[in-house]
């Protein structure tokens, strides 16, 4: 018992999916205003859903890699956020296949995931599939979920933080 750190269990890591809408980048900034008033750290998912146009080889594969461009792009422009918020560089993660599964399966894999940030959709009526399904309980995520609406400022943003 004696060196074992107990507060060791107390660093956050707040898991954010980013997508580069204008919701994703209210969930970042709340969670990177977070960890960094925590001590915590960011992880960031994008996650590349599978295309139904398989039939058509060669504008699958090229769709792949666009999309992978336009994720490392998201990406990058969310960690540059995230450490202009004054975070340290967080970690990013680019998954493919379907979302709910790939954010229960990364869950599973990073134990030090604390809590999981998801902007609630701004125009689609409800709060979008992903905030539903995971509400619902409806999903394999064991760890708390802090919703942010999407359409909240930065300044409202910085207020609750």
């Amino acid at each position: 018992m004696a060196g074992m750190d107990i507060n060791r269990h107390l660093q956050r890591k707040f898991l954010i999916v980013v997508d580069g809408t204008p919701e994703s980048h209210a969930a970042l900034r709340f969670a990177a205003r977070r960890a960094h008033g925590t001590g915590g750290k960011v992880a960031l998912l994008l996650v590349i859903e599978p295309e139904t146009h398989d039939h058509w080889l060669g504008v699958s594969t090229l769709m792949k890699e666009e999309a992978e461009i336009e994720a490392e792009k998201i990406l990058t422009e969310s960690a540059a956020l995230v450490e202009m918020l004054g975070g340290e560089k967080p970690e990013s993660h680019i998954r493919h296949g379907q979302l709910a599964e790939e954010i229960a399966r990364l869950i599973d894999e990073d134990r030090s995931i604390s809590t999981l940030v998801l902007a609630a959709a701004v125009d689609s009526g409800g709060p979008g599939p992903l905030v539903a399904a995971i509400g619902a309980g409806k999903s394999a995520v064991h760890i708390p979920v802090t919703i942010v609406p999407g359409d909240l400022s930065d300044d409202e943003i910085d207020a609750l933080t």
